[in-house]
């Protein structure tokens, strides 16, 4: 009956303890150890077999230098890279650039020797249009929507005005229309207007 129990734990993965002997100053070395990945000891044994089998790794010669033969690869593969951004680099020099240095020192000596002076000339001031009192026959879009989109706007804002207006029919006198209106809006109106 206590047999079936302990294979229906080693089943669902729970699992049953085993002892292994091992040197103490081993014992001490591997506790510490897997004290940095904050696991179990089964746990940090688990991942390292774990990772000498996916890598094919022999921890007793073979798989370390499998480990350096494929440093050296990559390592012979990123100079050769290497050499050649150099390459294009000189590459760039010798056509584009040392030419380019060149032609310009080149320029400027002559133009040191000359000894001129490089005439100014006056900045032209844009004239003033006034071709937009004349009518036209076509407006691009993106101006009739912005048109479109600022008389919506003024006539909102018309219409809150006319909401404000209230008529006063005093004891004496005719009767007179009055704005309800903050004197900083009614600044800001007059701003507007001119």
């Amino acid at each position: 009956m206590e047999k079936q129990s302990t294979n229906d734990r080693k089943k669902k993965g729970t699992g049953a303890y085993s002892n292994i002997t091992v040197k103490k100053e081993t014992a001490t070395r591997f506790r510490s150890y897997s004290k940095k990945f904050n696991k179990s000891h089964s746990e940090v044994l688990d991942g390292m077999i774990q990772y000498f089998k996916e890598n094919n790794l022999d921890p007793f010669g073979e798989g370390t230098k499998v480990i350096l033969y494929s440093i050296k690869k990559l390592e012979r593969q990123m100079m050769k890279k290497f050499d050649r951004i150099i390459a294009i680099i000189k590459n760039m020099e010798k056509t584009s650039i040392r030419p380019t240095y060149e032609m310009m020192l080149i320029l400027y000596e002559a133009y040191v020797k000359d000894g001129r002076k490089p005439k100014r000339e006056p900045v032209k001031l844009q004239e003033e249009r006034m071709d937009f009192l004349e009518p036209r026959n076509t407006v691009p879009k993106t101006e009739h929507d912005r048109m479109l989109q600022e008389f919506k706007e003024y006539k909102k804002h018309c219409n809150e005005i006319l909401n404000s207006v209230e008529k006063v029919e005093p004891i004496m006198g005719k009767p007179y229309l009055k704005i309800n209106m903050d004197i900083g809006d009614f600044e800001s109106l007059k701003h507007q207007l001119k």
